[in-house]
């Protein structure tokens, strides 16, 4: 494979050899130097100096480079079915295997929105046809992500949805909200939330802030987040059931996660870069780049969040991938759609923590791999013998520049344009086959 097409969508299977790598083994928590072996689909063996007399395997050397699990990303919006122009899954399944992702979970916010069984069937079977990447789905809990009556959560669940979520929406009625954990909890269903209160969030545009003000934009009140939190906790704590909290973006929340964890209510949360990363000082000269949802907060926000994944309050990190095009985004700031493209961005994003804030490498890749893997009951996120070879191999060290118009998915809208990052993908294994190669 040559950089003008780095990508393997054939469904023969070759046996590889892979020596020499740095293996991270989130499970046991310790990185050490050896050699895997893939057959079949899965890993045979994990050895220091495995040996082989035969010329049936191919030998890759991976002296210096990392070899992780591969990556699991909890949040990103597909596009497909219904708004192509922005993104299909093949484009996003090209982006994700660039970047090492071998998992994505996509957001019901489709058109038709992810309600009902035949959807998920049908993004899962052009999934497979693709044969980049592993494609699972969450399906709305309201009919229609509405917030009014609840979707037919147990056939999606049997159709292979592995969590409920009205994507960029909160549940805000308390009784719909109550009625869905409920149902849920009798086959041990997760619900996720967009946490947002809706009357104080409608035509917001950023975080209510002097900045807001002096730029002359609507804001939206940082509590708006926590409110919704603090209130489903009630809830959760009634009905038992599991609940996660997607791309937080306040010290509030945080604060309130981190009690509630010590009261041992069952809730986990997830963030996203550019909460750890930027603050609502990137708005100015009005970037429509970074007009994500939930906005960019302040300084003091931004700390908070890298404290939660510090002590462990936030669970994992996510891409929060939701990519549009150019027509949706360079336009006045209160008309621009909401959103950044991030899959190709994630792990040298999340390998920033270790550079710059000096988070253990272990628990830094945890974030992207066991954690999310634990959350939504995947066999995946590790790297011991029988498991399915879903793999990364990535360099530490490699200096690079964001570049959103050489990257592989559709839309090009990343908050991150033109930064210097350090780590780079350089392969990606999925079930065993090497769908991609720098």
């Amino acid at each position: 494979m040559n950089l003008q097409n780095p990508f393997n969508n054939k469904k023969n299977l070759k046996s590889y050899l892979l020596k020499n790598g740095k293996v991270i083994d989130p499970k046991t928590k310790k990185i050490d130097k050896k050699d895997i072996l893939i057959e079949n689909k899965i890993i045979s063996l994990v050895e220091r100096n495995i040996t082989l007399n035969s010329d049936e395997y191919e030998i890759i050397d991976c002296e210096n480079l990392y070899i992780s699990p591969g990556f699991i990303d909890m949040r990103v919006n597909l596009g497909e079915p219904g708004f192509e122009h922005k993104e299909t899954i093949k484009s996003a399944s090209m982006a994700a295997a660039s970047g090492g992702i071998t998992s994505i979970i996509c957001m019901p916010n489709t058109s038709p929105t992810i309600d009902q069984p035949a959807i998920i069937q049908s993004i899962q079977r052009k999934a497979r046809e693709v044969a980049l990447s592993k494609v699972f789905c969450t399906g709305c809990i309201t009919r229609g992500s509405k917030g009014e009556e609840i979707s037919e959560l147990q056939l999606m669940y049997e159709a292979g949805a592995v969590g409920f979520t009205d994507g960029n929406k909160s549940v805000s009625n308390a009784r719909v909200m109550k009625r869905a954990l409920n149902y849920v909890k009798s086959f041990n269903g997760l619900v996720i939330q967009h946490a947002e209160e809706p009357e104080l969030s409608i035509d917001g545009e950023v975080n209510e802030s002097e900045v807001s003000t002096r730029m002359g934009l609507i804001g939206i009140p940082s509590y708006s987040e926590a409110m919704i939190v603090e209130r489903d906790l009630w809830l959760v704590k009634d009905t038992n059931c599991r609940y996660h909290v997607s791309h937080i973006s306040t010290k509030e929340t945080v604060e309130i996660i981190r009690s509630a964890k010590k009261k041992g209510i069952s809730i986990t949360c997830d963030t996203a870069p550019p909460y750890f990363l930027l603050n609502e000082l990137s708005l100015e000269n009005y970037r429509t780049f970074s007009k994500l949802s939930p906005p960019l907060r302040s300084e003091d926000d931004r700390k908070e969040i890298i404290k939660g994944l510090f002590d462990g309050t936030i669970d994992a990190i996510v891409s929060d991938h939701s990519p549009q095009d150019q027509d949706a985004k360079r336009l006045p700031f209160n008309q621009a759609e909401f959103g950044g493209v991030g899959l190709e961005t994630l792990l040298p994003m999340t390998l920033s923590l270790v550079k710059n804030e000096k988070l253990d490498l272990i628990k830094a890749i945890s974030l992207i791999t066991k954690n999310p893997a634990d959350i939504l009951g995947l066999n995946s996120g590790k790297i011991e013998k029988g498991s399915e070879a879903d793999l990364a191999i990535f360099n530490l060290d490699e200096p690079w520049k964001i570049k959103p118009e050489k990257f592989f998915s559709k839309s090009k809208n990343s908050p991150f344009d033109s930064i210097l990052v350090e780590g780079r993908n350089l392969m990606t294994f999925v079930r065993g086959r090497l769908v991609f190669e720098f």
